[in-house]
This record gives structure tokens, C-alpha cells and sequence, in this order.
């Protein structure tokens, strides 16, 4: 056996991570930090952990998988759990990923890829998805949504458009002839493209083209209420307009924003702005009764030349003031009293995806599990002054300064002992 033990602290209880490796990890509660027995030198560790306050709930993220270098979905639910991150959406029903969260208080979003679409439509087909990649899981794993397909109407694929909500329907339909319906909601992301008019964001419209589909899938989301998913991410906008969007107003920095002039209402940042402007979208169509979410944003830490914004800094701006707002629970200026829900595009840097370089650099963690930059996921360790002899260290966990990242331990086997 390797000789080591993952030590971290969420609400969790002593479980076994089996894994290619050997190691086994134990997941502290602080109510039941005696039941371990730790030399002096690593209790000292762990009752300054124990002043970690994680900021991490409330915060969703994207986990793609396109990379050959990512960790394993058993050391990413450690380390995920460590941050007290809540939420997670996945483009597939990998079962390796939700065996891994399984009796975690970790939300799932699982997906399924729009090559799939048109075996949706079909019953048989759809109740065999839902048999093979869901009902297995959900007795211990919290999956609370599936989204079909991603992205639909950016393609000019008009059978891909036409085989979106047959599809929707039909695996709502076996949710509810499973017995599953209350547990599982249906909906689909859509590219912030759908879009045709944005500004002011109370004169917000689709595309023409596609005002017949969303008004048809808006109608399934009220019967059904479920959320409409949209993909907003600022950066496009500040890359494409450098000179007339100011820089601050996309990063959530102070600035002077902007006022809608038909409803008197402020914007000081350009995300909320989107989101409102869809709601005008949906309302424009006749429907007042559907939440929008944010199924993803992001901002790259790396890009070509031509894309503009992409920086570190620029990335840990966005972040780490985006995480302010989610833990303020504060809605948008036209919907101040329905907290934004947001998921961050995306956990790891993705080695294989495909495009600019910037789709590679979207991560908030490096594949070795080390942050990117600090976006907050952290907090003072008060009399924590160095690294602890014995302790093995990421370069996201060590201790500088009374600071560290909430983050993986590890520790040899010889240093902590289960009762």
C-alpha cells in the first residue's frame, strides 16, 4: 500500500476511496475530530485547519473532461469536497464520475451530447438512457437535472433544432413514468447566440430564426418548471469590442456601468446585463413564469493574440469578483429578489480541446490540482506560520504567510490512524 491518507475537512464521514492507487482517504467532520488519533505535530495541523472557512458553497462548475492528463474522478471528488463545492454539470453521464461523488452532498447536471438527440425521441431508446446512465446512481448520488444536448442552436443544423425538443419531451416523459420526475428536472443549454438583441436589456429579443423553437421549448419549461440554461460569457464580447466595452465593466471591477433608459435600471456589470436581457427575451415570447440560469461563463488565463482579455489576471479578476457576487445571493437589477444560479466554465485546464487557444485555459485548476490563481476558494489560518515537518505538500496547499489554499493533504499512513 502506498503510504498515505488524504485528510480533509467537509461535513463528511470515514469512507474508502477505492482507486488504482492505494490509498484510502478519510473525510473529517470537526464534531468528530477526536476519533482520530494523529501525532502532536499533525493535531496541531488539524485544529488550524479546522479554522479553514471554505467559500466554495453555492458554486457550480462545468467538469469537462477533454484532456488526457486530468486526475482520477475519485482524487477529483477529494479535492472538490475539500472546497465545499456544491454543484457540478457534466456534458455526459460518465458513471466513473458519479460513483465517485456518490454519498456527497454534490448536485448533478449530467448531459447528453446532441449526436444523441434523435435516439432520444424514440421511447425504447430514451427509458433504456435513463435505466442505463441514471436510475443506477440516483440512490446515491444527487442527480437533479439532465441537459439535452448543448448548444443546439449554435449549429445550422435545422434537424438538430427540430430534434431538440421531441427529444426533451420524451425523457421528461420516462422520468415521469419512472416515478423519477420530482427527483430529476429536464432542460437544454443554449450559446448566448440565441440571442439577437441584447441592449438595452429590457429590449432583449431571440433570433428570428428561432423564435418558433424557443417559444415551443419556453411553453415545456413552464409546464414542467424547469430552468432555461444559457452560456453567457462577457469575455466574447470585451475580445470582440476591446475599444467601446470598458474592461471593468466585463470583470465585475468599479466602474461607472450603464443605465437602461426604458427602465431606469443600473448595470455595473456586463454578466447580470445578459442575463436580464434573456429574460426580456423570454418575456417578448410570452412567458414570465421560467428561471434562467447560468450555465456557464468563464474567462481564459491564456489566449492567441487575437483574443484579446486573455490573461491571468484578467481570469482572476473575473473569478474571484463573480464568487463575490454568488455568495451574496443577490440577483440581477431586474430580478433582485431571484438569487443568480452560475456555474464556472470550467474546472481544468482541457489539454485535448479542440479551436483557439484560449478553449484550453478555461480551467480554474491546472490537471495536477493546483489552482490557476486564487479566486477565494481560501481563508486565513490564524497561527499557521510555515510548512508542517511530515506533510506533504501541492504547490496549491502550502503554508505561507498564515494563508493556504483549501486544497489536499497528504500525509504518510505511519502519521494518522483510524480508531
Amino acid at each position: 500500500m502506498n503510504p498515505r491518507a488524504i485528510i480533509l475537512l467537509t461535513g463528511g464521514a470515514v469512507h474508502p476511496r477505492a482507486e488504482s492507487y492505494d490509498d484510502f482517504a478519510i473525510v473529517c467532520k470537526r464534531s468528530v475530530m477526536a476519533t482520530y488519533f494523529v501525532r502532536p505535530r499533525l493535531l496541531f495541523l488539524l485544529l488550524a485547519l479546522s479554522a479553514v472557512r471554505v467559500l466554495g458553497a453555492g458554486l457550480g462548475i462545468n467538469y469537462g473532461q477533454l484532456a488526457d492528463n486530468i486526475p482520477t474522478p475519485s482524487r477529483v471528488s477529494v479535492m472538490l469536497q475539500s472546497l465545499n463545492v456544491s454543484k457540478l454539470k457534466l456534458y455526459d453521464a460518465n458513471p466513473k464520475v458519479l460513483l465517485a461523488f456518490s454519498n456527497s452532498n454534490v448536485e448533478f447536471i449530467v448531459g447528453i451530447g446532441n449526436e444523441y438527440l434523435q435516439d432520444m425521441a424514440d421511447q425504447v431508446k430514451a427509458k433504456n438512457w435513463v435505466q442505463q446512465n441514471l436510475q443506477p446512481y440516483l440512490a446515491q448520488t444527487k442527480i437533479t437535472c439532465i441537459s439535452v444536448g448543448n448548444e443546439v442552436f449554435m449549429s445550422n443544423d435545422t434537424q438538430l433544432w427540430s430534434n431538440l425538443l421531441p427529444a426533451m419531451k420524451m425523457l421528461y416523459k420516462t422520468l415521469v413514468d419512472l416515478g423519477l420526475d420530482k427527483q430529476v428536472i429536464v432542460t437544454t443549454a443554449h450559446p448566448y447566440t440565441i440571442i439577437g438583441n441584447s441592449y438595452p436589456p429590457s429590449s432583449g429579443t431571440f433570433r428570428q430564426d428561432i423564435i418558433e423553437y424557443m417559444h415551443a421549448i419556453l411553453d415545456f419549461h413552464s409546464q414542467t418548471k424547469s430552468p432555461f440554461l444559457i452560456n453567457a460569457y462577457p469575455f466574447f464580447a470585451y475580445k470582440d469590442d476591446p475599444t467601446q466595452i470598458p474592461l471593468d465593466y466585463v470583470l465585475f471591477q468599479p466602474n461607472q456601468g450603464t443605465t437602461d433608459p426604458n427602465t431606469n435600471l443600473h448595470y455595473d456589470n456586463m454578466l447580470y446585463a445578459q442575463v436580464d436581457a434573456v429574460y426580456s427575451a423570454i418575456k417578448a415570447v410570452g412567458h414570465t413564469d421560467v428561471e434562467v440560469k447560468i450555465s456557464e461563463t468563464g474567462w481564459p488565463s491564456k489566449g492567441d493574440p487575437s483574443e484579446v482579455g486573455s490573461t491571468l489576471q484578467n481570469a482572476e479578476l473575473y473569478h474571484s469578483n463573480l464568487l463575490k457576487r454568488i455568495q451574496k445571493k443577490e440577483g440581477t437589477p431586474a430580478k433582485p429578489s431571484v438569487p443568480i444560479d452560475i456555474y464556472v466554465f470550467a474546472l481544468f485546464n482541457e489539454n485535448l480541446k479542440p479551436g483557439q487557444t484560449s478553449e484550453r485555459n478555461y480551467g480554474l485548476f491546472y490537471p495536477d490540482g493546483t489552482p490557476v490563481y486564487n479566486i477565494g476558494l481560501q481563508d486565513n489560518v490564524p497561527g499557521v506560520q510555515g510548512n508542517v515537518p511530515g506533510v506533504i505538500y501541492s504547490s496549491a496547499s502550502n503554508i505561507k504567510g498564515g494563508r493556504m489554499a483549501a486544497g489536499v493533504l497528504f500525509l504518510s499512513q505511519t502519521d494518522a490512524a483510524l480508531v
